[in-house]
This record gives C-alpha cells, structure tokens and sequence, in this order.
C-alpha cells in the first residue's frame, strides 16, 4: 500500500531526538511522500533543510498559520510572500493558513486579511491551497464568499467542520483532509466520510498532534497514517489498498506531485 501523508510537522523539534527513525517507519508503513506544510518564521529555515534533505520524498508550502497572526503580522506576511515569489517553483502549495477562533478570537480582522491576501498569492501562482480551520467555518465562508470566486483549489486540513459545512466546502471545489480524529469515539467524521465523494479525501497525521487510535495520546508520526486508511476502508467496506491508492491519487493531482507518477 502507497500512502501521501498530506500534512506532517516531522520538521519540528518534537522528532529532534528520532527524527530519521520516524521518517524510516513511514517509508516501511508505506508512505511514499510528505507534504511538509509552513507554520511561521520561527520554523521555516527547519522546513527547508528537511525538504532540501530529499525532494522526491519531501515537498514544501508557504505560509503564516492563523495562530501566528499577531500584532507583527503584515512583516510576517512580507516574509511569506518574499519566500514565495522569490522561487514559486520550490512550493506545492500555500499553507498552512486559515483561520482558528478557538483559543482567542482577538486578531481575528488581521487572520482574515492574512487569508485574503495569501489566497491572492495562491492565485498568482496557480498554487493549491492548505487551510486550517478551527471553530471559524462560518467565517471562512464569508470570507469566500466576499473573495467571491466560483471554485477553490486546495485543502480543508484536519477537517472538523459538520456534515452541512462539508456539503458546501466541497460544492466550492475543496477537498478534506482526513487524519487521526477520524478514529476517535466520539467522532463525527465516519459519518461524513460516507456522504462525501472518495476523490474529495486527502490522508493526513498533523503529526505531531492527534494521534490516530490505537496511539492517541502519543506524539503522531507519519507511519501512523496507515491507520486512518485503515480505518476509512473498514467504514466504506474497500480494501486499505483501494483507500491508499484513491487518496495517493487525489494528493498527486492536487498538489501536481507529477514525478511520483
């Protein structure tokens, strides 16, 4: 079985210790690639050296996470779009970026305008989108509608909106990521993967968070990711395989991951 993880933080400093184990674990549990999506200026020098470690099994996007947006935010922003339009050519994507209302809602005007303006950069290079979302799918959909285009490209990451809202995001051309939450009890995401069309499903961990059952509580990891398709097939009654196969499809095309065909 051949597996995209869609979206992993393995750069980060909770794999410093284990980090060449863990990518060596995915490769055995059948991962093929990872889509190492951007956090802020604090970590992109530790994303690049990952990808630039090994392009046929690392790719890059570009962006400011929602939850770095602060009072320094356009600087931050200049910096993302400098990287970007200095080498378009080195990002499959802009991401991760979005908007999270969770925790606090007190920057929401600027992660809204940090959206907007990262969308337009998405656009000016053809670029796939990776958005994370965290009780705001209200507000992300103003904010589509306001930008007011027929179609998006691009991901909803770690998708934790409700079966109405997937309805929608995916008539607007999104696809959803799907990662280890599926396989929490109390989980509504079973329930929408069975309405949703296949070919709209992206595989993810977010490692190092959220961990798939049967290691949640732990510290994620990409060889994870075998459990989601696992667990996705056993609800659609398809082979794991199938599952590997549609979804590895589905991230080739979106992010134009040509050379592992």
């Amino acid at each position: 079985m051949q597996l995209i993880d869609t979206h992993t933080h393995i750069y980060c400093e909770e794999f410093d210790q284990d980090r060449q184990e863990c990518i060596d674990n995915a490769q055995k549990s059948g991962v093929i690639h990872m889509l190492l999506p951007a956090i802020d200026e604090e970590t992109y020098q530790r994303q690049e050296a990952l990808a630039a470690s090994n392009r046929r099994l690392f790719s890059q996007m570009m962006g400011l996470h929602p939850t770095s947006v602060n009072d320094n935010y356009e600087q931050a922003l200049h910096t993302v779009i400098g990287l970007v339009e200095s080498n378009p050519q080195k990002y499959v994507g802009i991401g991760e970026i979005g908007l999270d209302l969770y925790w606090d809602s007190t920057y929401k005007d600027q992660q809204i305008d940090a959206l907007k303006k990262q969308i337009r950069l998405a656009e000016k290079y053809d670029l796939p989108l990776a958005l994370h979302v965290r009780n705001a799918y209200e507000e992300l959909f103003e904010v589509l509608k306001d930008i007011n285009r027929s179609t998006y490209t691009g991901v909803l990451h770690c998708y934790s909106g409700d079966k109405q809202q997937a309805g929608q995001a995916i008539e607007m051309g999104w696809m959803l990521g799907i990662g280890g939450t599926v396989t929490y009890k109390k989980s509504t995401l079973p329930e929408i993967v069975k309405c949703i069309p296949l070919e709209r499903i992206l595989l993810e961990t977010d490692s190092p968070y959220l961990a798939p059952v049967p290691h949640r509580g732990q510290r994620n990891e990409s060889g994870f990711i075998v459990h989601v398709a696992e667990f996705i097939a056993n609800i659609l009654e398809k082979s794991p395989e199938y599952i590997g196969q549609l979804t590895t499809e589905n991230a080739i095309n979106l992010f134009k991951l040509t050379f592992l065909q």
